[in-house]
């Protein structure tokens, strides 16, 4: 059987050897580099740092129970990934949670996710005894993960990786695209997504971003046929709400973690901190990789405050020469632009007069 064929069609979530427990530290295959033969483990069981070393095993297990290799080759944009859909999920009505992590860091991605499951299985949802991700730790949310992954027979997920380049140029576009228009429509489709493979959805439980009711009628307007509910701590209420907000986090932590740089920064350091603006680690990890003319690292949100005050503060300043000539003038018509005859023609660009051109009145 070809283990490293199979996993990279993404097809498979969980070991083909049905015993291998590596990551887990119980008996069973050892993780080991791609390319390698499984080995067997014998004697005292092996730890999750002994047995989880490598990224991604020659048996199919992923550390932190997530293959983030489709991200880790372009983290400047946009990653969906997903686990194959249960059959049953095709079959039953389902009910659908929705939850976002990474949404205030200045460093990382935001990442939304999807989990969903049979209406008639969700007392079996619940046994697995999910719970806000940020009341966990990073051990229990690797845990619970691979018990869904375990699951897999009738438990489901999607998720969108936002990259932070995508979140800053989005907010600093000449058309403004705020967090939380993002948000909703990055929500709007992962529910489509999980709609146009066939997930028989009938119920959609939401983790508000602003006002609940607006976030709620919107959705209801997209999903006439679904009910939604969107509340504020929807991922201590609604045990599908606290399994997609544990899918993101585990996403988000391996991603960060894990972080492909682009750029050729010279003593890099990886220890960011939590990532977040008031993190007194992160802001020294900012200034210490502000670079004077280019400014941050793709992994930075240089749209946030933050990272704003920064680049004011340790970057070189920029001035651009057409920029103040043209305010100086204040708006004209744009008619104004064709006028060449008058005490007030307007004198040609620069552009024209460099190259010698000039308008031509007749052929």
């Amino acid at each position: 059987m070809n283990y490293n064929s199979q996993k990279a069609t993404g097809q498979r979530r969980r070991c083909l050897l049905r015993k291998c427990k590596g990551l887990q530290g119980r008996r069973g295959v050892s993780c080991v580099p791609i390319g390698q033969n499984p080995v067997a483990l014998r004697g005292p069981r092996k730890t999750r740092a002994e047995a989880g070393t490598c990224r991604v095993g020659y048996c199919g297990c992923w550390r932190g129970g997530m293959d983030l290799s489709e991200l880790e080759k372009d983290n400047t944009g946009r990653c969906r990934l997903s686990s194959p859909v249960p059959a049953v999920c095709r079959e039953e009505p389902c009910v659908l949670g929705v939850d976002e992590a990474g949404r205030g860091p200045v460093l990382g991605p935001m990442v939304y996710a999807i989990c969903y499951c049979p209406q008639s299985r969700l007392a079996d949802l619940e046994a697995l005894k999910v719970a806000d991700s940020k009341i966990l730790s990073e051990n229990e949310r690797d845990r619970l993960f691979s018990k869904m992954e375990e699951d897999g027979d009738f438990v489901g997920w999607a998720l969108d990786v936002l990259s932070p380049n995508l979140i800053s140029t989005s907010m600093l576009g000449r058309v403004k695209y705020n967090l939380n228009s993002l948000s909703h429509d990055t929500a709007s489709g992962l529910i489509q997504y999980a709609l146009d493979q066939g997930v028989n959805i009938t119920q959609v439980f939401v983790d508000t971003v602003g006002l609940p009711e607006t976030y709620q009628e919107r959705l209801q307007q997209c999903f006439p046929d679904i009910t939604v509910t969107v509340r504020a701590k929807a991922d201590a209420l609604y045990p599908v709400v606290s399994a997609a907000s544990i899918c993101a986090k585990v996403a988000r932590d391996q991603a960060v973690k894990s972080w492909q740089f682009v750029e050729k920064v010279q003593d890099l350091d990886a220890d960011y901190g939590s990532g977040y603006p008031n993190d007194p680690k992160t802001k020294a990890w900012l200034r210490k990789h502000v670079e004077p003319v280019f400014g941050f690292p793709q992994l930075v949100r240089f749209s946030w405050r933050t990272a704003q005050a920064i680049l004011e503060k340790e970057a070189e300043a920029v001035t651009w020469e057409d920029s103040a000539a043209e305010e100086q003038e204040g708006s004209r018509k744009i008619t104004s632009y064709f006028q060449s005859e008058g005490p007030q023609a307007r004198p040609p660009h620069r552009y024209f007069q460099e190259r010698g051109l000039e308008p031509a009145t007749a052929l």
